[in-house]
């Protein structure tokens, strides 16, 4: 099977239908390039692309132009004709400018050919660089007074800043797999830290930042041996200034070591009180765009660390008419659809998701009819099911459905006998390396979790039966642990996973939690959850006391799976996952005690959209 949109009856016009109403007409210009200078005079790189007339009336000269603001360079200098100068936005260019959409292109703050130091992960000088950028396009006689913004990852939620900027021409922006807060979406899920963001992605960075070649090799995206920097602008024919700017990089903060100082959530830094992963996060700014700005918000089951908690959250915040969200099988940047059951040899996603933002912007920015308005504003992909769904609401009905943890079972059929299991902690376990968490380093995994099977019996497991009929999940699965630890801190990674009759494992999705921050507290106004809610803050912090019995709460990660008959259902919990997370507590591997059976053991609630038995 195939995530294409003819799977399912989701859309009353499908992506693909629409997209054969809107051909590429239009040439791609050749890039112009500048230096725009900020309001503290540092001058940032850009590139504009317009659409050229082809064989039609060329009196239009001016269009709804889309921003992207990266820190992967806006554009390389090649050595040879042929490379793709722009890896990081050919997609865009490629697919908008020929459909009438002008590119505008930033190098951000302290990176590619721009000038500049960055002091924070997408800091709030950023966001103010976004303003000024808006208000230069929209000056621009070849902007029809529309802008929208779009781009992958960094580059989404720098979406989310411009569109919380409030200018005026700003009616429309889609972040695509971006996270809404920097803290618990990206650098400390669960309130853990995530070494593969804080480590692997720093040096990505300064790979690019310094413009090391050698060392960027390393990395896929950016291999390309005919690469030779970032790209100068069109009044620097020489690079001098391309070379002055990258000195200045050379100052910018490091995530590693920046992220110790950020171990709380909102908590300020040291040396700026007002320097905080809230103000790092598009979420701390929505109040700025609900109402005024278009969003649509693309995540999937397999996106980075918990990027798809921050689409959902940010779609529940935002609460608008015209706001979206479309949830697919796809892992970070939907370089792969994640299914174990797509199409063989077919790793590479077959849905189109600009088709769906172009039908997007096409509504709000340039102003054409296309019956989005009539569609649920909610899409989602049931993995095994290989079908679409739509709802209107996010997440979709369900029934909740209790599951009981017994020694080894797991059972809708609670237990009166009450009983203990233990399970030591091991700083060696790992969920392995062909996670969702390996693209948050620009690693090239398409097959996931193909050895999960191999990682998970090293974890303590809790199997049902076999199931009499398939079981659809749609939503949010919440663990509630009864549990002791020997010492005063720990975490709990837990796992559900689908045994197939043939004996094959199947990881579903995942969640995580830092025992210190086990209290729940109400959601505010600016970031609502269908799950429970955590401030992360060190006054809500509390150390466990060893051996004593608590109640803690783990949402698992959002997901749209159905189960067949025959197969079962699979719990597995861990205090530790070596390859992608800080120890909990550090050299101190806790032994957890699970409280099981009676009214108070261990359950497992699960969204129900249907069950056939």
């Amino acid at each position: 099977m195939s995530d294409l949109d003819s799977n399912g009856a989701a859309w009353a016009v499908p992506p693909s239908e629409y997209i054969k109403q809107r051909p590429a007409t239009w040439k791609i210009g050749a890039p112009s390039s500048r230096y725009l200078r900020m309001r503290d005079g540092c001058e940032l790189a850009l590139d504009v692309y317009l659409p050229e007339a082809q064989g039609k009336d060329a009196s239009q000269n001016s269009f709804p132009v889309i921003a992207i603001m990266t820190p992967y360079y806006r554009r390389f200098q090649v050595t040879e004709p042929g490379a793709e100068a722009a890896p990081n936005i050919a997609i865009y260019r490629d697919f908008f400018v020929p459909r009438g959409y002008a590119l505008v292109v930033l190098d951000v703050r302290g990176s590619g050919a721009s000038f500049g130091r960055r002091d924070a992960f997408r800091s709030p000088k950023e966001r103010g660089d976004y303003l000024e950028l808006a208000e230069w396009i929209s000056s621009q006689p070849w902007c029809n007074g529309s802008i929208g913004a779009t781009g992958i990852s960094y580059l989404g939620a720098a979406s989310c800043f411009l569109g919380s900027t409030g200018h005026p021409a700003v009616k429309a922006v889609a972040p695509l797999f971006a996270v809404s807060d920097t803290y618990s979406d990206h650098v400390f899920p669960g309130g853990i830290m995530c070494k593969t963001v804080t480590s692997n992605y720093d040096d990505l960075i300064r790979a690019l930042d310094w413009d090391q070649r050698d060392e960027l090799k390393a990395y896929s995206y950016f291999s390309d041996p005919r690469y030779a920097g970032p790209a100068p602008v069109d009044d620097d024919p020489d690079g001098v200034k391309v070379r002055q700017a990258v000195e200045e990089h050379k100052d910018s903060f490091m995530l590693r070591d920046m992220a110790a100082e950020m171990s709380f959530r909102e908590e300020g830094c040291l040396h700026d009180p007002e320097l905080h992963s809230g103000a790092c996060s598009p979420y701390w700014y929505l109040h700025e765009v609900a109402g005024k700005v278009a969003v649509y918000s693309v995540s999937g089951w397999y996106d980075g660390s918990a990027f798809v908690h921050g689409s959902v959250s940010r779609f529940l915040t935002l609460k608008g008419k015209s706001d979206r969200l479309l949830l697919g099988p796809w892992d970070h940047g939907a370089r792969a659809n994640g299914s174990p059951w797509r199409n063989a040899g077919q790793s590479a996603p077959e849905f189109s998701i600009l088709a769906e933002v172009l039908r997007f912007f096409d509504q709000h920015l340039a102003g054409l009819p296309t019956g989005i308005e009539n569609e649920d504003p909610v899409h989602y992909f049931c993995t095994h099911a290989e079908e679409w769904r739509s709802s209107p609401q996010w997440p979709p009905a369900s029934t909740p459905e209790l599951w009981h943890l017994s020694p080894g079972k797991l059972s809708v059929d609670a237990s009166d006998r009450v009983e203990t299991v233990e399970h030591q902690t091991k700083f060696t376990v790992s969920s392995g390396t062909n996670t969702r968490f390996e693209r948050l380093s620009a690693q090239p995994t398409v097959d996931y979790y193909k050895d999960w099977g191999v990682h998970e019996r090293q974890m303590l497991s809790f199997l049902s039966e076999p199931l009499q009929g398939d079981l659809e999940l749609g939503g949010h699965a919440l663990l509630e642990l009864a549990l002791s630890s020997s010492e005063n801190d720990g975490a709990i990674f837990a796992y559900l996973s689908e045994l197939d009759a043939d004996g094959n494992l199947r990881f579903i999705t995942d969640g995580c939690l830092r025992l210190a921050h086990r209290q729940v507290s109400e959601a505010p106004a600016k970031y609502q959850t269908v799950w429970p809610f955590r401030d992360y803050s060190r006054k809500n912090a509390k150390r466990m006391t060893p051996l004593e019995v608590e109640r803690v709460q783990i949402a698992l990660l959002p997901i749209g799976w159905t189960l067949k008959a025959g197969s079962r259902l699979k719990l597995s919990l861990s205090g530790a996952d070596a390859e992608h997370f800080q120890q909990v507590p550090h050299g101190r591997p806790p032994r957890f005690a699970f409280q099981l059976g009676g009214a108070q053991g261990c359950s497992l609630r699960l969204p129900v959209v249907s069950s056939k038995s």
